[in-house]
């Protein structure tokens, strides 16, 4: 991917903005992600501590499709990646009492603590950010980025 080099007096013309706004976001997952797998213990992925933490953030008992969907992902690969964690036994793969042939996933101590130390191990990477961006900078683009989120996930099933 390359950067523009726009100066701020061209703006570009319509999609234009979009797509550079998206190129931009896209070039920093990448980047957050190398830091985030540098730092992860041996053998777990980034597909690991995604769905470690979306169970911390949302709660645990969604079932795989559950999770395959909100990840945007194959249900086979979702059950791969959950297959890696429950041998782990970070997480647990539990009967679905209202689907006799599916299961809910349950988030283990361990998983919990994994995340955590997941996290940990990030933070002097992360934390020797702030001082060069500005924490008052972080803070404001935090709601424009959630918005975006949120709009982009809103219109994936449209």
């Amino acid at each position: 991917m390359t950067r523009s080099n726009t100066p701020d007096s061209e703006q570009p013309a319509d999609g234009r903005v979009m797509f550079e706004l998206l190129n931009e976001v896209g070039i920093i997952a990448q980047l957050s992600r190398s830091m985030l797998e540098s730092r992860l213990e041996d053998g777990l992925t980034m597909h690991h501590f995604t769905a470690l933490n979306h169970l911390v953030r949302l709660g645990d008992g969604c079932t795989p499709k559950d999770m395959a969907k909100a990840f945007q992902v194959p249900k086979t690969s979702m059950s791969h990646t959950l297959a890696g964690l429950e041998k782990r036994r970070l997480v647990r793969l539990v009967p679905n009492p209202e689907d006799g042939r599916g299961k809910r996933v349950i988030l283990t101590e361990a998983g919990r603590a994994q995340r955590e130390r997941s996290i940990e191990a990030l933070a002097p990477d992360i934390s020797a950010l702030l001082p060069k961006l500005g924490a008052e900078e972080a803070l404001a683009i935090l709601p424009t980025l959630r918005k975006l989120r949120a709009l982009l996930d809103r219109s994936r099933d449209s």
